[in-house]
């Protein structure tokens, strides 16, 4: 069943109690990505439907792209283990005449400033003064200690080290031009380290529960065990979760003030105005829809309530967006996260060529080797497409085009 209406499509199977809303109409939506959203819709406590963005693609434990309302219950592996993962953005006064012709040596500057990339190499040697201030006043780290009584294996020892880092993956920082050759900061990057085993941790939780539990109901995949609220360990995951989306989004601004701050060694004087945002796209949190009280997770989605800015970025070499949220009911207020993966990395490894992902980045500072491949902008949906299946969810307020790109 497929059937088109006004605004979303219904990707349900026939018969399910469970409605899936998609803003879906014009992009692909791969059979294993519809079967995951027709398993998470089998569980009684999802509802009143799941909302699908047009970036839909097959995760794991949950589909991303997808918005997941329950009622008394949470799911840790839908919130996945990149916890808290989102983007910022920063308009700054500078104009495209103010760059250089050469944007290698910004590029590399930046690089030697926040660590990128997975392992030792991606974390601080020693962590800068300005990180370490914002790290004693932001309380994480006696929050996470008393967490860790219940958990101690939960390590603490990456947390200073990675805060104000990119990590590897999809995540980058990038420098783009709008619409009127205004500069900008954009950035992506979650909880790091820390939050991937707070996730990992809890997921394990929930599936030894599972095991344990005698329900009414089939669970058809073991990612979608789940706590019930009134369990300890509910209230346990909801304080751990929260603690790494506010880990993750103390990490960005901690970037940003890193990335701002080699700009101005090498850039003329500027100042940033007030068009920032800082959002998450992978979370989970309580909210008020149709007069019930939902524990709404975003796996791959960003709020987008009636005025609310939010980001949705491109992939490397293609236009980004900074939104602003028409407060759509039906998608519980979302929008998606970005373009959304039309091939696995192993699939991009295999069929882009160096050839073609350096056509498709000539325009950009950015790496061209082979490490990036699985980033290429063929691995990723037509974000015009993506952008066009959800005009009643969002308007664009500014179109960036990037001409710096540092992935991990």
């Amino acid at each position: 069943m497929n059937t088109q209406h006004a605004s979303f499509d219904l990707l349900h199977a026939e018969g399910a109690t469970t409605p899936i809303k998609g803003w879906t109409h014009g992009v692909p939506v791969e059979d294993q990505a519809r079967q995951q959203l027709r398993n998470i819709t089998t569980l009684p406590f999802v509802g009143p439907w799941v909302a699908v963005m047009p970036d839909v693609h097959l995760g794991i434990g949950a589909t991303v792209g997808s918005v997941v309302p329950t009622k008394g219950a949470i799911i840790p592996a839908a919130v996945g283990v990149d916890i808290g993962c989102g983007m910022a953005a920063v308009r700054t006064t500078l104009r495209a005449d103010d760059l250089p012709d050469d944007l290698s040596l910004l590029r590399i500057s930046i690089e030697r400033s926040v660590p990128v990339g997975n392992g030792p190499g991606g974390e601080h040697r020693r962590i800068p003064d300005s990180v370490e201030t914002a790290l004693e006043k932001s309380n994480l780290v006696a929050r996470l200690a008393k967490i860790r009584q219940k958990h101690p294996k939960i390590r603490p020892d990456k947390l200073d080290r990675q805060i104000g880092t990119l990590g590897g993956g999809n995540h980058f920082i990038e420098i783009c031009l709008d619409e009127a050759d205004r500069v900008w900061v954009m950035l992506h990057s979650g909880s790091r380290g820390t939050g991937n085993l707070i996730g990992t941790y809890f997921i394990e939780l929930a599936r030894r529960e599972l095991e344990k539990r005698v329900l009414g109901f089939h669970v058809p995949d073991r990612d979608l065990a789940f706590f019930l609220e009134g369990e300890p360990l509910f209230d346990e995951y909801v304080e751990a979760v929260s603690w790494a989306q506010d880990y993750a989004r103390a990490n960005r601004e901690a970037m940003m003030s890193r990335v701002l701050h080699e700009m101005r060694h090498r850039l003329p004087k500027f100042q940033t105005e007030k068009s920032a945002v800082n959002c998450h796209h992978n979370y989970v949190q309580r909210e008020d829809h149709f007069g019930e009280s939902l524990l709404v997770t975003r796996k791959g989605a960003v709020s987008a309530r009636d005025g609310e800015l939010g980001i949705i970025p491109g992939s490397m070499g293609a236009r980004s967006f900074i939104v602003r949220g028409k407060g759509n009911a039906d998608s519980f207020h979302s929008c998606s996260h970005g373009a959304g993966r039309v091939m696995s990395r192993t699939a991009a490894r295999a069929r882009i060529t160096l050839k073609e992902h350096r056509e498709a980045t000539a325009h950009v500072e950015c790496r061209k080797d082979a490490g990036v491949i699985d980033e290429s902008p063929a691995a990723y949906k037509d974000i015009d497409a993506v952008m066009a299946a959800q005009r009643d969810l969002v308007e664009i307020v500014h179109t960036l085009r990037q001409v710096v790109c540092i992935k991990g």
